[in-house]
């Protein structure tokens, strides 16, 4: 399994990164507030809108915290000045790693996100250190069960999807930033249920891990992902299965 791909389903397998619904509806509304504010209220006229706001109804965020929250960013509400901010370092084994944060004290963020990699990881880098390692595109997450992959294939292909594999129990999927929501619409209108659908920084290449540095770069990730000013979190690290599972045995 490639490096983002895994962390997104070990991630939701674990069930442990946002299982407060708390912290997780105020990361949703943070992600509608900035994109609310950088271009406007109209989800039709904003890609990036329109996707935080698909992502928060998957999510099961109330109707009044989504509309709040669009407000906030519109300024027809009071609201904290959320900043946009990405961290870059280095984890065990020298994997690669970016983490979004959208804080409103990057002092604050800044001291502990540099703990955080001193502590799992090799260090917190400067700006651009990692980043050119990395291409933003969109990414799918599919469960199997929910279709073949030859169907999938046609249906992605069509729809605008760059490639598409099978790695264990899902179907992975990936497209340009400008075919991201014509897919997730063609997605959603046959009623094929992601696991994962996001815009992420995907790797261009990965590194392989052996188990104790493997061990070290989850817990790093998890606990980047834990952070409430951390909105998202991807490195170019690949875990062969018979080392994710001795992992997962650990547990």
């Amino acid at each position: 399994m490639a490096g983002h791909s895994h962390w997104a389903n070990i991630a939701h397998k674990k069930g442990r990164i946002d299982k407060k619904r708390g912290a997780l509806f105020g990361k949703l509304s943070r992600a509608i507030i900035v994109a609310a504010r950088n271009g406007g209220g109209d989800p039709a006229m904003n890609l990036a809108l329109r996707y935080a706001l698909d992502k928060a109804r998957k999510n099961s965020m109330p109707k009044d915290n989504i509309e709040r929250a669009v407000k906030k960013g519109c300024g027809d509400l009071d609201g904290e000045d959320y900043q946009e901010i990405v961290y870059e370092g280095y984890g065990a084994g020298g994997v690669a790693v970016m983490a979004e944060a959208l804080t409103e004290n990057r002092n604050r963020t800044g001291g502990e996100i540099r703990k955080t990699f001193e502590v799992y990881g090799s260090g917190l880098g400067q700006s651009g250190c990692v980043s050119y390692m990395f291409e933003r595109k969109g990414f799918f997450s599919i469960p199997v069960e929910n279709i073949t992959f030859d169907e999938l294939f046609e249906l992605a292909l069509e729809a605008g999807a760059d490639d598409v594999q099978e790695a264990g129990d899902v179907y992975e999927v990936t497209c340009s930033i400008d075919a991201f929501q014509s897919l997730n619409d063609v997605l959603e209108a046959n009623n094929i249920e992601t696991r994962v659908a996001e815009l992420s920084q995907i790797p261009n290449s990965t590194v392989d891990l052996e188990i104790e540095d493997a061990r070290k770069v989850l817990k790093l990730l998890e606990e980047l992902e834990a952070n409430e000013d951390i909105q998202s979190v991807t490195a170019n690290f690949n875990i062969a299965d018979d080392v994710m599972d001795a992992l997962s045995e650990e547990e």
